[in-house]
């Protein structure tokens, strides 16, 4: 005969995980919309119905013990079963977005064209509530519990569901002050003799690859009085005409639409890899709240992304 789960377990189960996954109990409280003190009493309760410590506990940190770590994989197998049957009856219920929307975001980009218009989809489905976390790791959606991602570049992640909203380009670009100070170069070997901007989070860097009409390839390693990791430093200096710089066109897009910076040597394509993706742990029960942003964030960037425009 099978054992039921009482609606309490699944509680104390869902507090486990949420402080397993964030390690703290004040983190996980803000998480789940819930007091810190109710989820240290469900996770006490579970951790004396089950007779074993899951949990390190300091005041500092929250750890894993090697029962706890066993446990939490077959818990988020619950948990999602759980999340699953709610999404199914949800759908038949019409299929209102709803519930908490946890987003992985590319920090610059997430923070340009994603957080200045989440307003509008909070607008639209009033049921969802948005944490968005702004960021250039690479999170984990799985073992995070994220619901969507916006990814830059290629994939590799096969447990994952991507959905290509844009195409993005990379480009070389100057400031009219600089080109009038320094003059335009005419062909990749002219950067040798010009300022250049360095982005250490380009993996080719300090090397500029570009390719002709021809199919040509040229590498040029550049060198300049700026380097940076950060790459909105390296955009107002070429602003202020620092030096020229290697970008892709959703970074700069606003410089080039009002003229403070210009592209240059045009006829040269830059390697690049990927484009803009929309990413979901999974297909199966997908819930409506992740069908619907995936859905906006396709019809935001289609058929032109708003850099472009």
């Amino acid at each position: 005969m099978q054992q039921s789960v009482e609606p309490s377990a699944l509680a104390e189960m869902a507090a486990f995980a949420a402080v397993a996954e964030a390690r703290s109990f004040t983190r996980a409280a803000a998480r789940v919309g819930r007091d810190a003190t109710i989820l240290s009493r469900r996770l006490q309760s579970l951790e004396e119905r089950l007779g074993v410590r899951l949990l390190h506990r300091t005041t500092r940190s929250v750890s894993l013990t090697e029962a706890g770590a066993e446990f939490l994989l077959r818990v988020r197998a619950i948990l999602a079963s759980v999340d699953e049957a709610e999404a199914a009856a949800s759908a038949h219920a019409g299929g209102r977005p709803r519930g908490l929307l946890r987003l992985a975001l590319p920090g610059t980009f997430g923070r340009m064209w994603i957080a200045p218009f989440l307003p509008q989809f909070l607008a639209e489905f009033p049921d969802v509530r948005i944490e968005a976390e702004f960021s250039n790791r690479f999170a984990d959606l799985v073992a995070e519990n994220f619901d969507v991602a916006v990814r830059l570049g290629s994939l590799e992640d096969s447990r994952l569901v991507a959905r290509k909203v844009a195409t993005r380009r990379r480009l070389l670009c100057a400031a009219p002050s600089y080109l009038a100070r320094r003059g335009r170069p005419e062909t990749p070997q002219a950067l040798l003799e010009h300022s250049c901007l360095g982005f250490t989070g380009f993996q080719t860097f300090p090397t500029w690859e570009m390719t002709d009409h021809e199919g040509r390839s040229v590498r040029v390693e550049v060198s300049g009085p700026l380097v940076s990791d950060d790459a909105e430093v390296l955009v107002e200096a070429a602003v202020q005409g620092v030096g020229l710089m290697m970008s892709t066109d959703w970074l700069v897009g606003r410089e080039l639409a009002d003229g403070r910076l210009v592209p240059i040597l045009e006829d040269w394509t830059l390697a690049d890899e990927g484009a803009v993706y929309v990413v979901m742990p999974s297909a199966k029960g997908q819930a409506a709240k992740t069908r619907a942003f995936a859905d906006w964030i396709g019809k935001r960037f289609a058929p032109e992304p708003p850099w472009r425009k």
